[in-house]
């Protein structure tokens, strides 16, 4: 599998609400960096915040896709649902650098539309 099929791969799973599944596809250190925000480290942590921020499997739109070696770089919009059960969407951009074909690093950078 190519970079780009292995994200799309993990990103099925999610759309399932299979986050297990989606780790599967990561590194067992893998680290989520959330620009300013906070930074996740290991699959244990990144469980949790799927759990705990996805009351649902968010609703994810790809725009595009920029692949160079073991980086992935995908931007589009995604939806979360909150707590008064509104969709929220937001614009995304989610730098990914893959190590031996797992998801290893993610940053992203995600604001309010």
């Amino acid at each position: 599998m190519d970079n780009k099929e292995i994200l799309l791969r993990a990103n099925a799973e999610i759309d399932k609400g299979n986050y297990e599944g989606f780790l599967e596809y990561c590194t067992d250190d893998t680290r989520w960096i959330f620009v300013g925000e906070q930074t996740l480290q290991g699959k244990a942590a990144v469980l949790k915040y799927m759990k705990d921020a996805y009351l649902q499997p968010p609703r994810v739109t790809v725009e595009n896709f920029v692949v160079e070696g073991d980086y992935l770089i995908v931007y589009g919009t995604i939806a979360l649902l909150n707590e008064a059960q509104n969709w929220v969407d937001y614009g995304y951009c989610d730098a990914w650098r893959l190590e031996d074909g797992k998801l290893a690093e993610l940053k992203a950078y995600v604001v309010p539309l």
